[in-house]
């Protein structure tokens, strides 16, 4: 694809120098314009194709990071959140019952983590989403080593994020301010999942853009920090919940991947509770099994609640697979 904007840079300078030769007298005016018209829809289409992803990152620079044990919280934590709708205010505001502790966030309307790093200015939706007293700026927060855990996300898609909006380097950039400002903090990636209706299915997709995707930023965000970055792996969570309910007929009144959510992409009450289970069991490294599923949201509002048989299987397959997984250092 670099060699299509050379040679379109080339048609460009070619057409330039036919169209400067006519109009001192000599001929060709034609093709000059032929080329010039060519160089243009060239340089179009370049920024048109999708560009290239870059090579997977098998980490194994970072990956001795991983082999020593997770000294594990013995108390609330105080979290800041840095993300997206995918985060919401609930999710939080959900979390900190379970846990009980207190929390801090910056939000954004699809918000790539490079956008949240350059400022509110940059962030679509800010003033909206921020309209909590939970906001606190996301760099005097973590400047402040007042915040014991660090979760941030990505916008989806992840491979737009990773090719157009610098992903990699903001994810490095967002831990190594954190671990300046608390050199105890423990960071996290929270790990989401796209939109119902994209391709690849949705359910088939999720365990290879762990891989494929999220890991590059896992592995990039630990050469920032240099220390582990643990994974927080919703995306995987509601895939083996989903992929349960749809093949037995249901688990009570879950029975399609549609009833976690309120559209395409944004969960209802029932998927935020899932993600808030899936944050407490890997920041605190507890089960979440038994713990109370009538909560409220982040506006005081009665949640809906999951039927105790739901309750307790999400609670169930949250802890199996944070536990199965390496990168949660469970």
């Amino acid at each position: 694809m670099r060699y299509i904007f050379l040679i379109g840079l080339a048609l460009v300078t070619a057409g330039l120098l036919l169209l400067a030769f006519r109009w001192r007298g000599g001929a060709l005016p034609r093709l000059g314009l032929v080329v010039l018209a060519i160089a243009i829809l060239l340089g179009g289409a370049w920024r048109l194709m999708p560009q290239a992803i870059p090579r997977h990152d098998d980490g194994a620079d970072v990956r001795a990071l991983y082999q020593e044990p997770r000294v594990l919280p013995q108390g609330p934590q105080r979290v800041y959140h840095l993300g997206h709708s995918l985060v919401g205010r609930d999710m939080p505001a959900m979390l900190a019952q379970l846990a009980g502790h207190d929390y801090a966030l910056q939000l954004g309307w699809g918000a790539a983590l490079s956008e949240h790093f350059k400022g509110p200015e940059a962030v679509n939706g800010f003033d909206q989403e921020n309209a909590t007293p939970h906001y606190r700026d996301a760099h005097q927060a973590l400047a402040s080593g007042e915040y014991d855990a660090f979760v941030m996300t990505e916008m989806v898609s992840l491979r737009d994020a990773i090719m157009y909006k610098d992903s990699l380097a903001a994810v490095g950039k967002w831990s190594a301010e954190a671990v300046a400002g608390n050199p105890d903090i423990d960071l996290f990636l929270y790990e989401s999942w796209h939109n119902l209706k994209d391709q690849p299915d949705w359910l088939r997709r999720i365990p290879g853009d762990l891989d494929g995707l999220w890991s590059q930023l896992l592995w990039s965000a630990a050469r920032g920090a240099g220390r582990p970055v643990w994974l927080i792996p919703a995306g995987q969570v509601m895939a083996r919940l989903v992929t349960e309910a749809e093949s037995s007929g249901g688990i009570a009144e879950l029975r399609r991947r549609e009833d976690l959510f309120t559209d395409d992409i944004h969960v209802n009450d029932l998927g935020v509770y899932l993600v808030a289970l899936t944050h407490y069991a890997v920041i605190y490294g507890k089960s979440p099994v038994g713990l109370p599923y009538q909560l409220k949201l982040a506006d005081g509002s009665d949640a809906r609640a999951p039927s105790a048989e739901l309750a307790r299987r999400m609670q169930e397959t949250v802890w199996q697979v944070v536990t199965s997984q390496p990168l949660t250092g469970l």
